[in-house]
């Protein structure tokens, strides 16, 4: 499939979306933003598609945005950015309304709107070299490709907000500890380790793990009386799914279950 700033790979499952701008570190500019729509649309579409694997090429996992797409034109930055956004976001929301869990592996520095893809995931894995930040407010710029929700899912609201205020960049290790990745693993060992849990998702029951995305995003905004009825009807649905008797049967007959995403 044919991108200038995004490798996708669909095989066995797996979806492979590879941040493929290493020469300028895998910037948000305007053609990642309208490909990355492009290629929401495309999984979106693909019901093979059981879990997806993201990563990056080079020195960078994303520098974030494309500071010099923003200078261009002080005058025309506004419309720009309705434009830019307009395709992201919708690439955004059809990401995590997937579905198939998104496994992140996070080789290097991670920086601003790539917050969004890394927060949005389900799975995290970071470089311990790696550093994480995102300078919006130093830009005196806010939060947009799903930033704001995405960490705040990830870290809680109030951390979120100390981490985007502040303009915090943190280690590895403290991304782990405040929530924003999950595992935190060897330079040499984050892809790998990565694509491991990838593959066992991929071979999972596609239809729960999408329910259970789609309650845990609505947790925080539901009145308890609202989760409890979406979890019911969630339920009801997932329980006719082959996958739910498949997983029935396997464990009264004390086997591993053979679950097709269906």
């Amino acid at each position: 499939m044919g991108y200038q700033t995004i490798e996708l790979t669909i095989e066995d499952g797996l979806a492979r979306l590879t941040l493929n701008q290493p020469e300028l570190g895998n910037p948000y500019n305007d053609v990642f933003c309208k490909e990355i729509g492009e290629v929401a649309e495309v999984l979106t579409l693909d019901d093979s598609v059981r879990a997806i694997l993201v990563s990056a090429k080079g020195k960078f996992f994303s520098v974030g945005g494309d500071i010099k797409m923003f200078t261009r034109d002080r005058a025309a930055l506004p419309a720009g950015i309705l434009e830019w956004t307009k395709n992201a976001h919708s690439g955004m929301a059809r990401l995590w309304r997937l579905d198939a869990p998104i496994v992140t592996a996070v080789h290097a520095t991670a920086m601003g709107g790539s917050m969004g893809l890394i927060g949005g995931s389900d799975i995290v894995y970071c470089a311990e070299s790696a550093k994480l930040g995102a300078a919006y407010s130093m830009l005196g710029f806010s939060t947009d490709v799903g930033v704001s929700g995405g960490l705040a899912l990830r870290m809680g609201i109030a951390r979120a907000r100390r981490f985007l205020l502040l303009s915090e960049v943190l280690s590895a290790k403290e991304a782990e500890q405040a929530g924003l990745v999950d595992f935190v693993v060897a330079d040499d060992q984050v892809l790998a380790e990565a694509e491991k849990t990838a593959r066992r998702l991929a071979q999972g029951p596609t239809r729960a793990y999408g329910q259970l995305k789609k309650l845990m995003m609505t947790a925080y905004r539901n009145s308890v009386e609202s989760q409890l009825e979406d979890e019911s009807l969630g339920l009801t649905r997932v329980a006719a799914t082959d996958d739910a008797w498949e997983g029935l049967s396997a464990f009264v007959e004390r086997r591993k279950p053979n679950f097709t995403g269906k």
